[in-house]
């Protein structure tokens, strides 16, 4: 009886446990693994050909080649990162502020995440951060062009050419060539043009180029008061094919090449002055969705990796950081090869806990890739959702295998865990 009264005891306090655990997670398992066998609707007799389908169907293997794309990629990157802003938060004045800062969006839900991150990918600049960003840095090393969209008023006249407009016919030196464009808007056109050059006598090769529109009036491709010309357009020259000289226009349009005498030049508008603007990156696209998804995840977990990396850090005894300064190590040779190895059990546990969270992901791809971009990003979990919808078995088959992949994860933080507290 002394032996038994504190059996007893144990068990009713565990009893609540066990019945949590059987509900939750022992028959729901089992349950999956029954269906996983079953037809459409989840009665058995399928057999293995559930299993047999998700590694046969398309949309499936391309599943499988996402979730192997992050989990070779997010957890190192996340964990690189990790480390990382831990030593950074380290050598920073207000350090807790910095790791709260960093962390904070721990505290947002991956729904959340995917509908800010959506806005900050969006394809347009004036509404997208990150192609504001690019746009800007790219406009810095390459200018836009200045006319984007203008078109000849006379297409007969001035014909597309590479990307450019040229005349159809030979000019001669002695002829103005007169190159009237349509399609800017007022806005277009710089603030420093002035009105529109005549195109009349010069010497060499010369001519205008203007915008040929005017608000009342006006002839077709011929100057008229109030028509500014289009300064800045690069103009080239060419004879039997090969470009003989290049220039410029001025404030008024106008253009010329002295040295050049004789017929049979042609005059052409680079493409360089008419080619549509850098509108950024379409990084919700089928080719870049996954990648960007990726980062919204490193922004979310990257503050989880630090605060476990910074426990550990803790741990690193002072005393030999302290050697490695004194024999002559730099930061950096520190980092690598006293910091990184000492810390190495924190960060398998790191790798681990990311890898089966990353198994996992499905309201990030779900929420942050587009409807155009749905198959493309697909992971197992989102394919695992679908699937359960119209075919219960198909579904459950995934289940299975996402539990298979998570498994040897857990186990070995387990027994971590129990090793530890031996």
């Amino acid at each position: 009886m002394a032996r038994t009264a504190p059996a007893r005891t144990a068990a009713w306090f565990l009893a609540p446990a066990v019945l949590i655990v059987t509900t939750l997670v022992v028959y729901p398992i089992g349950q999956t693994l029954w269906w996983s066998f079953g037809d459409a609707d989840g009665r058995a007799g399928a057999g293995l050909a559930n299993y047999a389908d998700i590694f046969t169907a398309p949309q499936i293997r391309r599943a499988l080649l996402n979730n192997a794309a992050w989990i070779v990629v997010a957890p190192n990157l996340v964990t690189a990162v990790g480390l990382l802003l831990a030593v950074l938060a380290q050598r920073v004045r207000r350090a807790a502020a910095f790791r709260v800062v960093l962390f904070m969006p721990m505290a947002i839900s991956l729904v959340c995440a995917g509908i800010t991150f959506r806005l900050v990918y969006d394809e347009s600049p004036d509404r997208g951060v990150l192609n504001a960003v690019v746009v800007g840095v790219h406009d810095v090393f390459v200018p836009p062009s200045p006319y984007p969209g203008a078109r000849a008023r006379d297409p007969r006249a001035l014909v597309p050419h590479d990307g450019g407009l040229q005349t159809s016919a030979p000019v001669a030196a002695d002829q103005p060539v007169l190159l009237p464009l349509v399609g800017l808007a007022p806005a277009q056109v710089p603030g420093s043009a002035t009105q529109a050059g005549t195109g009349g006598a010069g010497s060499g090769v010369h001519g205008v180029v203007w915008s040929d529109f005017t608000a009342v009036g006006g002839t077709p491709g011929a100057v008229d008061a109030g028509e500014r010309g289009l300064p800045g357009v690069e103009v080239e020259v060419l004879r039997d094919g090969a470009v003989v000289a290049r220039t410029r226009t001025g404030a008024d349009g106008s253009f010329a090449v002295p040295r050049l005498t004789g017929r049979g030049y042609v005059v052409r508008l680079a493409a360089g002055n008419f080619t549509a603007p850098f509108a950024g990156l379409t990084w919700l696209g089928p080719s870049l969705v996954t990648p960007a998804l990726i980062g919204a995840y490193l922004w979310i977990w990257a503050g989880f990796a630090m605060v476990l990396v910074t426990v550990g850090l803790a741990a690193i005894p002072k005393e030999t950081i302290e050697a490695a300064r004194i024999d002559g190590a730099g930061d950096w040779q520190i980092l690598r090869q006293v910091t990184v190895p000492l810390m190495r059990p924190i960060v398998v546990v790191v790798l681990l806990t990311l890898t089966v969270n990353v198994l996992k992901v499905f309201d990030l791809v779900l929420v942050g890739a587009p409807e155009s971009a749905q198959g493309p990003a697909a992971v197992l979990a989102l394919e695992m959702w679908r699937s359960s919808f119209d075919h219960v078995g198909r579904g459950s088959a995934l289940g299975v295998l996402l539990l298979l992949l998570a498994l040897p994860g857990v186990l070995f933080n387990v027994h971590r865990l129990r090793r530890a507290q031996r």
